[in-house]
């Protein structure tokens, strides 16, 4: 309620045109207030909403299995970037507690969202920049991501920092504040996900040489360099070159080419954190709608800059916001919400100058029918947000909660630090027990059969298996528990070790 109420000030806030100096810094720390406001209550929502004792999910896990202390890292398959890993070890190096980590990405998403809008201060009033944060802060996609340890808010922040300083630029070639903002939120990009830093970047590395900007155009360059080295330096060291980690990571998504992935993440918006296969119906047409106003209100955010002679940053945003988009619509054969959030981000500004615009007439004289269909139509969708959003947290803690049940059982029967877990949903359910994981196939195979029974042999050692399962023939010898809806079967030095 206090991000609804956030929108609807913004809405209803007074209408500054040509204020005389003596206002003007009081009209810059409104607007400061604004943004604060906004980024304040997204962190709390994230707190009340999301709930700091959600456990980890799988690649968290295996993102934070990295840096933590608590178990061994998990296979860091093709596709995977270090970066999110790296955010989190100021927490996850020394501390094993899920409900800190949270807080403390929760608090950091908010502060983040308010330093990313502030970018854009030059070319939207505060009121729009306002409104558009609390639009993209209200989506149930970035409340439940903001504060896991997951890499696409990051990129989107990313994406919204990077375009609004590559403005800046264009706006002032002698602010050394922005040429190096362009370039560290370009590599803070490509530190998280390179290949999204690229097409995120692809219209302002156009725009820059076309107009022949060298310094937007080299900063750029740098940034996205700088940001993808860790990423290209351990594609020679440990996946056998770049190209192979590219094919690879191509593999593992399925083989990047034509997919038409748009009716895959409609579906998606129903609470489907990953749509792989993408299949069933689709979610209750009140749950889409905001999809399909989402680029008719970003067409209108184009036509109200076209008409104020002010188009350039709302074409660049809409600009970066497809291209970042495009790999999700249409290179890759399933869906998951997140994958957006980067276009959503960007989308958000044009959409919130279009509803301003539709509230008030250019002379800043209310339109109260356009007001109250706004209000009403702001008001229904965050209802619909938070109804999903709920669902989601809900239905994600219990599937998260039978991780926990099962690393429980696996500690009574005797598996224990340092163990190693093989088989079914092997990677997070080990870092739940304090375990190693390893697979001898699939995508995140980094292992062989005899090595997992020399390592039976040492240590406890554990295969799960759904249970209409067959374990490996390495396996089928040992003696088997069921937990939950799997069955466990414990190599020799787990039976050794089982308690009573």
């Amino acid at each position: 309620m206090e991000m609804a109420d956030s929108a609807h000030a913004v809405l209803a806030g007074t209408r500054r045109s040509g204020p005389p100096s003596g206002s003007r810094r009081g009209g810059r720390e409104h607007g400061e207030a604004l943004l604060a406001a906004v980024a304040a209550a997204f962190t709390l929502a994230q707190l009340l909403l999301v709930r700091p004792g959600m456990g980890l999910g799988w690649d968290e896990t295996v993102y934070v299995s990295q840096v933590s202390p608590h178990a061994p890292a998990a296979f860091f398959s093709a596709p995977r970037a270090r970066g999110i890993s790296w955010l989190v070890a100021p927490v996850a190096s020394w501390s094993s507690s899920t409900a800190l980590l949270r807080v403390y990405l929760a608090v950091l998403s908010g502060l983040a969202l308010y330093l990313a809008l502030r970018v854009w201060r030059h070319a939207f009033p505060p009121r729009v920049l306002a409104l558009a944060g609390a639009l993209f802060a209200t989506l149930w996609v970035t409340l439940f991501y903001g504060p896991q340890a997951m890499p696409n808010y990051w990129v989107a922040i990313g994406a919204l920092a990077c375009a609004g300083c590559f403005l800046r630029v264009r706006h002032d070639r002698r602010d050394r504040a922005a040429l190096g903002g362009l370039a560290g939120a370009a590599a803070f990009m490509a530190l998280m996900r390179p290949m999204d830093a690229v097409w995120v970047v692809l219209p302002l590395l156009v725009l820059a040489a076309l107009g022949r900007h060298g310094r937007p155009l080299a900063a750029l360059l740098a940034g996205v360099a700088a940001g993808s080295a860790p990423w290209v330096i351990e594609a020679h060291t440990g996946y056998g070159g770049l190209l192979r980690r590219l094919s690879d990571g191509s593999a593992i998504q399925g083989g990047l080419g034509w997919h038409f992935a748009v009716a895959d993440q409609l579906r998606s918006l129903g609470g489907r954190t990953l749509c792989r296969p993408c299949t069933g119906a689709m979610p209750h047409p009140a749950v889409t709608a905001w999809w399909y106003v989402l680029p008719l209100l970003a067409v209108l955010g184009l036509a109200v800059a076209l008409r104020a002679r002010r188009a350039l940053p709302t074409l660049v945003a809409l600009a970066c916001a497809a291209t970042a988009a495009f790999p999700y619509l249409f290179l890759i054969g399933y869906a998951a919400p997140r994958f957006l959030l980067p276009a959503y981000a960007l989308l958000a500004i044009p959409v919130a100058d279009a509803l301003v615009h539709l509230v008030r007439k250019p002379d800043g004289q209310w339109r109260p029918l356009a007001l109250s269909l706004v209000a009403l139509g702001l008001a229904g969708h965050l209802v619909v947000q938070y109804a999903v959003l709920t669902h989601t947290v809900q239905r994600t803690t219990a599937d998260r909660r039978v991780w926990a049940g099962i690393a429980a059982d696996l500690h009574r029967l005797g598996v224990r630090p340092p163990c190693l877990l093989t088989g079914e949903e092997a990677i997070p359910i080990a870092f739940y027990t304090g375990c190693g994981s390893a697979a001898t196939d699939g995508p995140n195979a980094n292992t062989t059969r005899a090595d997992i029974e020399r390592t039976a042999r040492r240590l406890p050692v554990a295969t799960l298996t759904p249970l209409d399962g067959a374990p490996p023939a390495y396996a089928r010898t040992w003696p088997s528990h069921r937990s939950g809806d799997l069955r466990l079967y414990l190599g020799p030095r787990a039976q050794g070790d089982a308690g009573p």
